[in-house]
């Protein structure tokens, strides 16, 4: 910084310079938290382990729940390997049993998809017989 005279409202301007950079040294050396990159998780220094998920969008609302740190990468059309730290075990147990669950439970619903329904609607209008009006339409169409 280079003034002839220092000032009020410069000494502020340093003061501020100076703790954006101190805040953003603090920012880089904490370790992140919750879902991040691979690259990211496995800087850590931990030990990481991985399993294959199906959904990771239900995992990701449970696994902010149990504040664990976790990775996807991606290995096919809807395959993802989930890499976890090795140390978080307990909270990924508990983690993992709510997240099976939510699985089955979801599997196991009883809710007609909607293009089931229309389906079976469609099917259902088309052997029902025509109406009153169609017939009187056809009929007249016939005559001509």
């Amino acid at each position: 910084m280079k003034a002839s005279k220092l000032t009020a409202r410069s000494l502020a301007y340093a003061l501020r310079a100076v703790g954006r950079k101190v805040a953003k040294a603090r920012r880089e050396a904490q370790t992140p938290h919750g879902k991040q990159s691979v690259k990211k998780l496995m800087a850590h220094g931990a030990a990481t382990s991985s399993i294959e998920v199906d959904a990771p969008k239900v995992f990701d609302r449970v696994a902010r729940k149990w504040n664990v740190d976790y990775a996807f990468y991606k290995t096919g059309p809807d395959k993802y390997l989930l890499f976890f730290k090795t140390g978080q075990a307990d909270a990924m147990t508990a983690c993992f049993s709510e997240y099976s669950r939510k699985v089955l439970d979801k599997s196991k619903s009883r809710r007609v998809p909607i293009r089931e329904q229309l389906k079976r609607a469609a099917d259902q209008l088309a052997k029902e017989k025509p109406r009153q009006k169609e017939r009187v339409k056809e009929a007249a169409h016939a005559d001509r």
